[in-house]
């Protein structure tokens, strides 16, 4: 997200996502873009959600994670409804522009099953890679 010295903040009375960041964007059929969220102090992965361009949109211009449900197809402002909230502290696209990196401030469990992370206990089993001495 633009800070003070980065340039102009986005303007959340704005209909539509500034258009120098959406000609940026990759995005699926569906019109969607892969949403990667980290804790902004420990670097924690917490999770991955989708957004499409009014979902980033909502997230630059208020500092509330807002994401676009696949199965819901509507809007959902992250803690709204569970009060485990994402507070925006910077927002990076990949060098592709198919995917969007989301440091926040997470206020409780970031998975709708209740843990930290939604990788939290979900690990597979995988052969450990070296690299050569």
């Amino acid at each position: 997200m633009a800070t003070s010295h980065e340039g102009p903040r986005p303007d959340p009375e704005s209909p539509e996502l500034d258009p120098a960041i959406a000609q940026r964007l990759k995005r699926d059929a569906n019109g969607l873009f892969a949403a990667i969220v980290q804790q902004h102090d420990t670097g924690k992965v917490l999770m991955l959600g989708w957004m499409d361009d009014e979902a980033l949109r909502r997230t630059l211009g208020t500092g509330r994670v807002t994401f676009f449900s696949r199965s819901r197809q509507e809007y959902w402002c992250k803690g709204d409804t569970s009060g485990h909230f994402q507070f925006l502290k910077s927002a990076a696209l990949d060098c592709d522009g198919d995917a969007l990196l989301l440091q926040v401030d997470q206020v409780g469990a970031a998975c709708h099953t209740g843990t930290k992370s939604c990788f939290t206990g979900r690990e597979l089993p995988a052969v450990v890679g070296h690299r050569p001495a």
